[in-house]
């Protein structure tokens, strides 16, 4: 397996706060509009991000022009369609279903890195999507056909869908501080999601105990856990990431069961095949002689077999350090993602 893969472990990490949000965020439903408690999880990952950079002393970021109609995508579908979607579904559905059911999420992700942005899959990555995509199929297929069986499923479904989008579109601009991204993204998103609440007229001010707890969840399901995944995305590439990250819903059944729902056979069947599909993933290995292109960027990094290139003033080795930096043509074989210096083409 790929622990010590830097990325692997914000990865992980991610998929567990992320996990824990959805039986959690079942329980606020309880009192809380979906559209509204929509607004206030994404709010209180913005807030929470932008007072840890405030603690922290973080500098300020600036977006290359071109970025900025990435981010623009990303928050739209990632913090305004999907959260929504969500919220709506699981109104509806068991907790442990619907967690089990977000490993969708990492399918879309993959399919559209793969066959809209064109990064890399093999047949074992394509294996694991399709366990992972039967799994979800048995989860959501209900026992007779009826509409209000169908649709709550859907609906997380399409949730799972503008997460694959905004993952995609969030890779575009991983390379900026991840907490800036995250923390403008919850922001943005929390603001239109509670002035669409109160112009509707859907969404009443709940108590302050309920807010308290969704823009606490929402910090931890949606802002770090953001944050992490946007981390892991510059080490491991868009659809790897995603795979990764599908450990979330089963954190997310686990905790559902233990706050007392049932234990049902195509639960266990599902989460079998899901388990068996990030299996694959973990395990997966990826090696070939390569060449990378010329390519200029600024990131976070340590001089490697990736970035030899002089500095105006030493550097002591091993430092990690920032500034705009070229590399030059280089051909070699090792284990590798498709990272953020590994966009070739395959053969």
């Amino acid at each position: 397996m790929h622990l010590a893969q830097p990325g692997v472990v914000a990865a992980l990490l991610a998929a567990l706060l992320f996990g824990a949000g959805t039986p959690l965020a079942k329980l606020l439903l309880t009192d809380l509009d979906p559209l509204l408690l929509a607004g206030l999880l994404y709010l209180g990952s913005g807030l929470g991000l932008t007072l840890v950079r405030r603690l922290r002393h973080a500098k300020p970021v600036r977006l290359a022009p071109g970025e900025w109609p990435w981010l623009a995508g990303a928050i739209l579908s990632g913090g305004i369609v999907a959260p929504v979607l969500l919220l709506l579904g699981l109104r509806h559905m068991p907790a442990t279903g619907a967690s089990l059911l977000l490993n969708a999420e990492g399918m879309f992700t993959a399919l559209l890195a793969w066959f809209a942005f064109r990064e890399n899959f093999d047949r074992r990555i394509a294996l694991g999507m399709a366990a992972i995509m039967l799994g979800a199929v048995i989860l959501s297929w209900p026992g007779e056909l009826r509409f209000s069986g169908v649709w709550p499923a859907l609906a997380v479904l399409g949730a799972c869908l503008a997460w694959g989008m905004d993952n995609n579109l969030t890779r575009k601009v991983s390379l900026s501080d991840a907490s800036w991204i995250a923390a403008g993204k919850g922001l943005v998103s929390g603001v239109i999601n509670l002035g669409l609440a109160f112009a509707l007229g859907v969404a009443h001010w709940p108590s302050l105990p309920d807010v308290s707890a969704a823009m606490l969840v929402g910090f931890a399901a949606y802002g770090v856990s953001l944050a992490l995944f946007i981390v892991a995305l510059r080490h491991l590439g868009t659809a790897r990431t995603g795979a990764y990250f599908s450990v979330a819903p089963f954190i997310g059944a686990v905790l559902a069961v233990a706050l007392g729902e049932p234990i049902t056979w195509p639960l266990l069947v599902a989460g079998a095949l899901m388990a068996l599909g990030v299996w694959l993933h973990l395990t997966e290995q990826h090696a070939h002689v390569h060449t990378h292109e010329p390519l200029s960027h600024e990131h976070w990094h340590a001089h490697d077999d990736h970035h030899q290139h002089e500095h105006d003033v030493p550097v002591a080795p091993g430092t990690r350090h920032r500034h705009p930096h070229s590399h030059a043509p280089i051909t070699h074989s090792h284990v590798h993602f498709p990272d953020v210096h590994h966009r070739h083409r395959h053969s």
